[in-house]
């Protein structure tokens, strides 16, 4: 039986693949240049919605980013406004999504543990 998704969270998803093409293809600003949006979440009336979004730069330059995506923040509703067929078209807050890092963080200080612990039972089994 197929999952079944929520109205909104068919929005949010169309709004985070409209958004990612529009800043992909048509932002010219420079700053915005190597981002990727990780999730959109939308208020239940429409009026706000929150866009979440990493760089390939990390936490480097993000008030650069943030002021390129805020500038950019009313063409980026308009076109959303051209392309989306919702009721309100959202205002929209951007939020540097720090959660790829801490997974990457994280994920680094498992591997440094599991070497130690080879490396202290390979000491073990040695004597």
């Amino acid at each position: 039986m197929p999952k079944e998704y929520s109205r909104s969270q068919r929005v949010n998803e169309q709004l985070r693949r409209e958004l990612a093409e529009l800043i992909r293809l048509e932002v010219k600003d420079p700053r915005v240049g190597f981002i990727t949006l990780t999730d959109v979440e939308v208020t239940p009336d429409y009026a706000h919605a929150k866009v979440f979004f990493t760089s390939m730069n990390g936490s480097e330059g993000l008030d650069a980013v943030l002021a390129g995506l805020n500038r950019a923040k009313g063409f980026l509703r308009r076109e959303l406004g051209r392309r989306v067929r919702i009721h309100t078209i959202p205002e929209l807050h951007f939020c540097y999504d720090s959660s790829v890092e801490e997974g990457s963080r994280l994920s680094q200080l498992i591997d440094q543990v599991v070497r130690d612990d080879e490396r202290r039972s390979g000491e073990d089994s040695g004597q």
